[in-house]
């Protein structure tokens, strides 16, 4: 008899032979009937049913909008299972076992659970995993930690790509002084790391790297610009027409905006208006422009906007700060985390930039890239779009000049931006001139900023932008 694998069913043993000539059957003893030969290595696994764990923020309730396996793959721990929305973020969620997923719980869109199984995964019952294991759920953690799945034992704070990146260069996460916040590992720490094990020369990071300029001969030539007055199309979207009314719940962001808008109602706002001469600084970005798409960046009007807005928080920082529920206390906040409201497919979004006050204009730029293309693609984390301080909306990309923006709890202030108009303009000497102007339109919780602190922040803001060269006195 040929045989390849010869499998005792009683005590989960293989021999494996490439060929066994003779075979005495009383060497196996069963205490009941099973087949004695099997051509395949068959399944002797647990099952564990992965339960979706606290993903922060109060939520209780996600969306799964993809699947990255199907019934049958084998997934590895920090392996990515699926992608849920809650009404705040899009997070990636990520094995905690090696083993075989065996089933889904949930179809595309449908509404999983905080505490409910995700997956049945098949694991190695010889790896000794405690069954009771699956029904332990994770300890609720905020969204600074921005940890989806939370190893058991493990109490540093890293994310599952940095975890991931210390297991495959076997380094004890405990062994790494984490650089973050809250003593957060972060990959630079990881890589560090490793450099003083095996003296290793680190690349330089990818903010800092220097990308050089195509060759005159390779230079693509711009497309000219269509200084015609461009007329707005229609959305272009098959007409449907059925004659019923039809119901949706509101999910996502859309529910977010809802639950944020009902806040602010409690709100009382109060408005100022202003116009801003941005001539100079449209000729300033003009000669920036080759110099940091040659670093890789497209810089854009609104870094210089959110820089401005920074240094004028510096000098009114009540502008910056949040009001408790019992309007007894006011905390001013020390760092200037200042978002930017984004128009996706998803809805209405606003992440924003951490530590402007410490930012040059060149990374404010830097990480709105790269946030506009998370967010083009539905990809921003939780830890993106929460801790904003103080907000900019730029209406103007769409259209329109003068808005009255609504305050995104629990910030105390919020500004929109207006388009850019070329118009007629006097000056000292009374001369037309003509002049790039931009209409802005702030918003402010009376009950902690008044009028007059408000006018004071915005000329401030204002004279930053109409004399670019002044911001260099103040740049840190």
């Amino acid at each position: 008899v040929c045989i390849h694998r010869v499998r005792s069913c009683s005590s989960i043993r293989f021999i494996k032979s490439k060929y066994v000539c003779v075979f005495d059957k009383s060497a196996l003893k069963f205490s009941h009937q099973q087949r004695l030969f099997r051509t395949s290595a068959v399944s002797c696994g647990q099952i564990v049913q992965f339960k979706l764990s606290d993903i922060g923020e109060g939520i209780t309730e996600v969306t799964v909008k993809e699947w990255y396996i199907k019934e049958g793959d084998s997934v590895s721990q920090f392996d990515s299972i699926c992608e849920v929305q809650s009404d705040k973020a899009s997070v990636t969620i990520t094995s905690r076992y090696d083993g075989i997923i065996r089933k889904l719980h949930y179809n595309l869109d449908e509404i999983a659970y905080v505490g409910k199984p995700l997956v049945d995964i098949e694991i190695d019952a010889s790896k000794g995993v405690a069954p009771e294991e699956d029904v332990v759920e994770t300890p609720p953690m905020s969204h600074e930690e921005h940890t989806h799945q939370e190893i058991k034992g493990h109490k540093t704070l890293a994310t599952p790509a940095v975890r991931r990146l210390a297991m495959e260069n076997n380094i004890k996460l405990s062994e790494v002084v984490g650089t973050g916040k809250d003593n957060r590992i972060l990959k630079e720490d990881i890589l560090n790391y490793l450099a003083k094990q095996t003296g290793a020369i680190l690349p330089p990071s990818p903010k800092g790297e220097i990308i050089p300029p195509l060759p005159k001969s390779e230079t693509v030539p711009a497309a000219p610009k269509d200084k015609a007055r461009k007329i707005p199309l229609p959305v272009s979207r098959p007409l449907v027409f059925s004659g019923k009314d039809k119901t949706e719940p509101i999910t996502g962001f859309h529910k977010a905006m809802v639950k944020t808008m009902s806040a602010a109602l409690k709100i009382p706002h109060f408005g100022y208006c202003d116009e801003i001469d941005l001539t100079q600084l449209v000729q300033l970005r003009e000669d920036l422009k080759p110099l940091a798409q040659i670093r890789g960046v497209k810089l854009s009007f609104m870094p210089f906007f959110i820089k401005a807005a920074s240094l004028g928080l510096l000098q009114y920082p009540i502008l910056n700060a949040s009001l408790d529920e019992s309007c007894q206390n006011v905390t001013y906040k020390a760092s200037h985390n200042i978002g930017v409201a984004m128009d996706t497919e998803q809805g209405l979004i606003v992440p924003n930039v951490k530590n402007v006050q410490v930012c040059s204009v060149f990374e404010i730029a830097s990480e709105l890239n790269r946030l506009q293309a998370l967010g083009s693609a539905g990809q921003l984390g939780t830890n993106d779009l929460t801790g904003g301080t103080f907000t900019l909306s730029n209406i103007g990309t769409i259209g329109g000049t003068y808005t009255k923006p609504v305050i995104l709890p629990p910030e105390v202030a919020i500004g929109a931006l207006g388009k850019i108009q070329i118009l007629p303009r006097f000056n000292g000497k009374g001369e037309v001139f003509k002049a790039q102007i931009m209409n802005v339109s702030w918003s402010a919780d009376h009950r902690i900023i008044d009028g007059a602190t408000m006018a004071r922040f915005s000329n401030l803001w204002k004279s930053y932008l109409e004399n670019p060269a002044s911001m260099l006195l103040d740049l840190k």
